[in-house]
């Protein structure tokens, strides 16, 4: 083998790798003879097929995997063998014409394109103070939610016969749709509950159902929104006979143990504190958030080093991806509305740079410090994952076990979070008290209304 550095440029290395076609040969025919003996073919005793027929027979085959796993150590090796940290997988490029390789009359050929890890230290964080806001979870803000909770638990009794439907009442209706005169998929029901005001019918509908008694039948004409769900119907000019049945009225669930013991507690009292437990969680990640970020803004502005370009263009693809996505689907922000594609293009560009240095810095952060992922904890991730998945856990569990790939993917953001975390404790943090509106506002909104020493 032959290995030829041909790239030396900042960060950016290739080499050209040749194997000759007589040291594939040697390594095909050592496969076959370690594969002899245990073959058992026709017209041969038990392991006793002459090479030659097996070589006709498998050659190729064989060829081919020891051509992949020979690429795959050869580049691997062309990497190692000289002490390069790379920050990402090589890049494999074939120079050969495979059919000829497998035939035996070609030498492989082939390039390997690596982009190392830029050297860099990363900076003393200990002068750093940043501020994280914080809030409780008020008395009020408890009972709003226990209050919410009853209103779900509502139930519905009947009107006055002659009563008018009103916002907040419910109506029992049986409705036919048609477009063009032509019932539609989807269009008719029979017993349907709406409760007028809720908003959980297409704009329009339950507006026109308002006043309506028991006996009433109404037409409501109304056009499906330009991006609702079903293709074929948006747009689109409806028409639907209603006929009203029946006309309920509400009547509020006590709050009382009753209430918390049909959500599953025992008693009033064990709901406030569920209730304020799952604030104070909530709290504390927005406030982790705000935290995070302006960490990694610390880090950003203390570090400028050269970055590599294909995992820059890797990040910037995915990035300019959704952004083409948001184009086509007309889910661009406004501010970006207005803007040039070649301006986008670099503003986007800023943003995957940024996002590059920032996971090499925290990659380097937790190399020097020793900072790992338990298997406990992936495991632990795995389990999250799979119950998303009702009756298919063990199917999503062994996905992850059997998916080096997906595997990364979920230890990634544990390594990231382990890093802040130890980054935290480099640094100085002062809470500063916000109210629960401001805690929950776009960091960028935020960071100006906080008061740094």
């Amino acid at each position: 083998m032959n290995v030829t550095e041909t790239l030396s440029q900042g960060l950016r290395r290739e080499f050209r790798v040749v194997v000759n076609a007589q040291s594939l040969d040697q390594m095909l025919n050592s496969k076959l003879a370690e594969m002899q003996p245990r073959l058992n073919l026709k017209g041969f005793r038990p392991g006793k097929a002459p090479l030659s027929h097996l070589k006709r027979t498998f050659g190729k085959s064989i060829l081919g995997d020891i051509i992949n796993e020979t690429v795959s150590e050869q580049s691997q090796r062309a990497v190692t063998d000289r002490g390069l940290r790379t920050a990402m997988q090589p890049q494999i490029s074939l120079d050969s014409e495979m059919e000829q390789v497998l035939s035996g009359t070609q030498d492989l050929i082939f390039n390997v394109a690596v982009d190392l890890m830029p050297e860099f230290q990363p900076a003393d964080l200990t002068d750093v103070t940043l501020i994280r806001p914080v809030t409780q979870a008020a008395d009020e803000d408890v009972e709003d939610a226990i209050k919410r909770m009853a209103d779900q638990q509502r139930s519905y009794e009947p009107k006055a016969v002659d009563a008018e439907g009103a916002n907040g009442d419910q109506l029992i209706v049986d409705f036919e749709g048609r477009i063009d005169g032509e019932i539609f998929e989807g269009g008719t029901a029979e017993n349907a509950r709406i409760v007028l005001g809720s908003g959980t019918f297409l704009p329009g509908f339950e507006e026109q159902l308002l006043e309506a008694k028991p006996g009433d039948v109404r037409t409501v004409n109304l056009t499906f929104p330009d991006d609702y769900s079903a293709a074929n119907l948006a747009g689109k000019a409806a028409v639907f006979t209603v006929t009203v049945k029946e006309v309920l009225q509400p009547v509020d669930a006590a709050i009382d143990d009753d209430l918390a013991q049909k959500l599953g507690l025992e008693s009033l009292e064990q709901l406030r504190a569920a209730i304020r437990g799952q604030m104070e969680q909530d709290f504390l990640r927005a406030s982790r958030t705000h935290l995070k970020r302006a960490m990694l803004d610390a880090l950003d502005s203390r570090h400028s080093f050269e970055l590599p370009a294909a995992m820059v263009e890797a990040e910037f693809g995915q990035i300019w991806a959704q952004v083409e996505k948001d184009l086509k689907d007309g889910n661009l922000p406004e501010e970006d509305k207005s803007k040039s594609e070649d301006d986008l293009k670099a503003e986007f560009r800023k943003i995957a740079e940024r996002r590059v240095r920032l996971g090499l810095l925290l990659s380097e952060i937790g190399r020097i410090n020793n900072i790992q992922v338990a298997q406990d904890e992936i495991n632990r991730a795995i389990v999250a994952q799979a119950r998303q998945y009702p009756g298919q856990e063990q199917k999503i569990m062994e996905f992850y076990r059997n998916n080096p790939d997906a595997m990364a993917q979920l230890r990634a953001p544990i390594f990231e979070e382990k890093v802040i975390d130890f980054l935290c404790t480099q640094i100085k943090i002062n809470d500063q008290v916000v109210s629960r509106e401001e805690l929950f506002m776009d960091p960028d909104d935020l960071a100006p209304k906080l008061v740094h020493a």
